[in-house]
């Protein structure tokens, strides 16, 4: 009999006698393997953490006691024991469940953690609160990965932990990967304290955490025990275990990083659905690892970083092939701009690869350690806009708006692969002050991408269609679909378009001519209409008196949930029909 089919919260879990604990783990790593092969999602994580999903719901009073995953990857196994298991084929599409913890969802749900290493404060904060309300037996947990207890933010909330009495326990689940492999001295001391080669102090009892582990994260009765003797350790408490990602279907186990989120597979074999063979255009992240790797060649004062995404950016090309000048920092967003920033003053030229909603995470030292101090920076903004199923944590849809404001930085968005690798071309040449360039999750449009490089003028826009009544004014990749549906329209001699290129500085001779002959504007862009470009055009018109009407598409003032980017651009009217319909509208009304 499959005992999850029994199990529909963890009070039924709890019925279950502990020599049954095994089986059912067989159970729901396969019904974890069964539908994400299928219906896609992040697979690797939560195959590892099967054993201690289970032990922390059988042996803590789940949702009583406070159960907070770091990063939410981690959490498949979680919320298909907590009452979510006939609608866990959802996951991550639209209208469904969403693939990280989320508070409004589930009350098991104690955290969102979408972004990593927010575990520790997040549990130690619901533990002073227990104390204060009279519940100092009540129980926190945070399941938190070796990669995700490398930064800064996890170190500062055990360093607050380790002086205080809270009832709060760090689950460290080792298994030495994040999405990429973990990286720098902690991973080598953890290495070492699996060997038991480590130093006589441990890091943790040092910081005033009661220690225990190493211990295989896969063996259930181990766990059980351990789990339960923790339950009546008061104070801080730290449990060290080792796992491996993607256990229980060997592919995964075997290529952990491809597999940490594979799309389609076979769920007997593991192996990957093959995609038709047919020539598409590369993806932007590709075209800048590749041009990164072909600047640098050329310019030996070009470095890369990234914090711990060197796949995902593919900065791993220029770690293939100038080892000694690309730099992996861990997840560490706020040292990896800061040390980009270092580099600068002596004359590098650091190319600092973050994703747009990491970039988030550092904005002090964007605005005090690069901005301020107008150092020659390049930002390369992936996964800018809606990056679809990872959802409202990972849309990177608010950079214009918070880069915008910082004084002495550009920001720039390519309309294809070709301007990407020319604004990357000139940045390396010099242009004295930092750059932000922004191009979305996914493939362009040019499938002859490697063109001869040529300087941008820093400021400058483009016309691609001349008009005579409504200039339509797009940012970066969106205007691709503009170029395309202008020809289908009505009347389309009288729609011009421009590729504006430039948030920060406007192309402002452009500007002045095109409201200077057209009676209506249309900004789009694929990031939040407060504080956006198409904010800034609107700043621009009332600066110099112009009248003519403007409006602005973009991102509503709302937090954009998961589906694919085709169905949350619908969402957002910035779909190619719902572009023709305003177009059409603004036609008529003329």
């Amino acid at each position: 009999m499959n005992l999850l089919d029994k199990i529909q919260f963890p009070a039924d879990l709890r019925k279950l006698k502990k020599d049954e604990l095994p089986q059912l783990a067989k159970d729901l790593r396969s019904f974890i393997i069964d539908v994400v092969s299928v219906k896609e999602g992040h697979l690797g994580a939560s195959l590892g953490v099967v054993e201690l999903t289970i032990a922390l719901h059988y042996i803590f009073n789940t949702p009583d006691d406070k159960l907070v995953w770091d990063v939410g990857h981690q959490a498949y196994g979680h919320k298909i024991l907590t009452g979510r298991k006939d609608i866990f084929a959802t996951n991550r599409q639209m209208g469904g469940i969403s693939g990280f913890p989320n508070r409004k969802e589930s009350e098991y749900d104690d955290f969102g953690t979408g972004h990593s290493s927010t575990s520790i404060s997040a549990v130690l904060g619901m533990a002073i609160a227990s104390k204060l309300k009279g519940e100092p037996e009540r129980n926190h947990i945070a399941v938190v990965g070796d990669a995700s207890i490398a930064s800064g933010m996890a170190f500062e909330g055990l360093n607050h932990a380790g002086v205080t009495d809270a009832n709060i326990l760090v689950v460290l689940n080792d298994n030495a990967i994040g999405i990429d492999p973990s990286v720098g001295a902690l991973k080598k001391y953890l290495t070492n304290v699996k060997k038991g080669t480590a130093k006589d102090e441990n890091i943790f009892e040092c910081l005033n955490f009661d220690y225990a582990g190493p211990l295989d994260g896969h063996d259930l009765p181990l766990l059980l025990e351990e789990l339960e003797r923790l339950k009546s350790v008061p104070g801080p408490k730290l449990l060290h275990i080792i796992t491996t990602k993607g256990k229980g279907l060997q592919k995964a186990e075997e290529n952990q990083v491809t597999y940490h989120a594979p799309g389609r597979f076979d769920r007997l074999t593991g192996e990957l659905q093959k995609k038709p063979d047919s020539k598409e255009p590369p993806k932007y992240q590709d075209v800048f690892g590749h041009t990164l790797v072909e600047l640098a060649k050329s310019n030996p004062n070009i470095v890369g970083i990234t914090p711990a995404m060197p796949t995902g950016s593919s900065l791993k090309f220029l770690m293939n092939e100038i080892p000694d000048r690309a730099f992996d920092v861990g997840i560490a967003e706020q040292h990896a701009v800061t040390l980009a920033a270092g580099m600068a003053t002596q004359g590098l030229i650091p190319f600092c690869n973050i994703y747009s909603t990491f970039l988030q995470r550092a904005y002090d030292q964007i605005i005090h350690d690069v901005a301020l101090q107008n150092l020659p920076v390049v930002f390369c903004l992936d996964r800018a806009g809606l990056v679809g199923q990872d959802g409202a944590t990972h849309h990177g849809v608010y950079d214009i708006a918070y880069l915008s404001c910082i004084p002495n930085l550009i920001i720039f968005a390519p309309m294809n692969e070709q301007e990407l690798r020319n604004i990357m071309y000139t940045a390396q040449m010099g242009i004295g002050q930092p750059i932000a360039i922004r191009y979305p999750r996914g493939k362009g449009v040019m499938l002859s991408w490697r063109t001869p490089f040529e300087k941008i003028e820093i400021g400058t826009s483009q016309m691609i269609k001349k008009g005579t009544k409504i200039a339509i004014l797009t940012l970066g990749h969106i205007g691709n679909l503009v170029k395309e549906i202008i020809p289908e329209l009505p009347s389309s001699e009288q729609i011009g378009h421009y590729n504006m290129r430039f948030v920060k500085p406007l192309d402002k001779k452009q500007l002045h001519h095109i409201f200077s002959h057209y009676s209506h504007i249309i900004t789009i862009e694929d990031g939040c209409k407060l504080g956006g470009f198409g904010s800034s055009i609107m700043n621009f018109a009332n600066e110099n008196n112009y009248l003519a009407k403007i409006d602005v598409l973009g991102i509503e003032d709302r937090f954009m949930e998961h589906g694919t980017i085709d169905q949350l651009h619908k969402l957002a009217g910035l779909d190619g029909e719902s572009i023709k319909q305003h177009i059409n509208k603004t036609l008529y009304e003329l």
